[in-house]
């Protein structure tokens, strides 16, 4: 009886140890190179694309451009929506993107860095926002940020003039202006950038100088 004890005991200590030594701290660094890698696989490909269509960043061909198999992937990434925010935030990161950061000073600079990232990209045609999770969040993450500097220096103004400018600073900041400016009148991507950057330091002024948009 006492030897059936020990024996169960020296069990438990064995799977204690493998537990450890499964967990230990260079599994978790290559776990965590692992991860890199394929959230830069997935970058890598959306760089390629030729639309802004997110469509083909699928397990498979992520895991094929890391070099790694699905299953591997998936360990790291449940669905394909924890994958897409992944590569999402790595591409705000490229850019030097936080939305959390945004004020009422850095907009046009932000919203340069945002077009300046998209430059890199094979972006051909009208350029559309996907129907994907990971698209609707980010755009409510901006409408959200443009709506929070907007409102913390217009505490006079009603909620649809605060939304209305909110709104205009979101039309400029959004890609498809920057696009048919690029595409549409030949402007040179600098210049583009530079237009709506001006674009939106008029409507700072109208902020700073309390001239609210009109609304009804």
């Amino acid at each position: 009886m006492a030897g059936s004890s020990r024996g169960r005991e020296n069990e438990r200590e064995t799977k204690e140890v493998a537990r450890r030594g499964y967990d230990s701290p260079l599994r978790r660094q290559k776990a965590a190179q692992t991860r890199d890698r394929i959230v830069r696989a997935g970058s890598e490909l959306v760089h390629g694309f030729a639309s802004w269509d997110w469509q083909g960043l699928t397990f498979r061909a992520v895991a094929e451009r890391a070099g790694v198999g699905e299953r591997t992937v998936y360990r790291h990434f449940p669905t394909e929506r924890h994958l897409h925010d992944a590569v999402m935030q790595r591409l705000e990161e490229e850019a030097g993107i936080t939305y959390e950061d945004v004020e009422l000073a850095n907009v046009a600079d932000v919203t340069a860095r945002v077009f300046e990232s998209r430059r890199s990209f094979a972006v051909s045609g009208s350029v559309t926002t996907p129907h994907d999770p990971t698209f609707v969040a980010v755009d409510e993450r901006r409408r959200q940020a443009l709506l929070r500097v907007v409102s913390a220096s217009t505490p006079h103004w009603s909620d649809a003039e605060r939304e209305t400018l909110a709104a205009l600073l979101d039309v400029l900041w959004n890609l498809p202006s920057y696009e048919r400016l690029v595409g549409v009148w030949n402007l040179p991507s600098e210049d583009a950038t530079r237009a709506i950057a001006w674009v939106i330091g008029k409507l700072v002024q109208a902020i700073e100088d309390d001239d609210p948009p009109p609304t009804r």
